[in-house]
């Protein structure tokens, strides 16, 4: 059975950081595409960003290109999203899904990101 469980959100300023990460565990990490999507109040579910099986190769919504860096850790089976100079219009609900869409995404808790002075 495919979990993953995020965690680091929290309540931060503009201009604030923050790192997420995902635990997976069910499936074979290493050999997965894995990606950021997020939900906004009120709204569907967003595609953030993308990360190949490797590592080597990233992809970016426009709204958070420069500003957020995805990474994984094969070894530790973990997923991770660093995001910089945070906006209020990034307050969201954040989901890692094993995938490379938004289609791809499963149930999962989330971790809930708040920008807000």
């Amino acid at each position: 059975e495919v979990q993953l469980v995020e965690s680091g959100g929290g309540l931060v300023q503009p201009g604030g950081s923050l790192r997420l990460s995902c635990a997976a565990s069910g499936f074979t990490f290493s050999s997965s595409p894995m990606s950021w999507v997020r939900q906004a109040p009120g709204k569907g579910l967003v595609w953030v960003s993308t990360i190949n099986s490797g590592g080597g190769t990233t992809y970016y919504a426009d709204s958070v290109k420069g500003r957020f860096t995805i990474s994984r850790d094969n070894a530790k089976n973990t997923l991770y999203l660093q995001l910089n100079s945070l906006k209020t219009e990034d307050t969201a609900m954040y989901y890692c899904v094993k995938g490379r869409t938004v289609a791809s995404y499963s149930s999962s808790q989330g971790t809930q990101v708040t920008v807000s002075s």
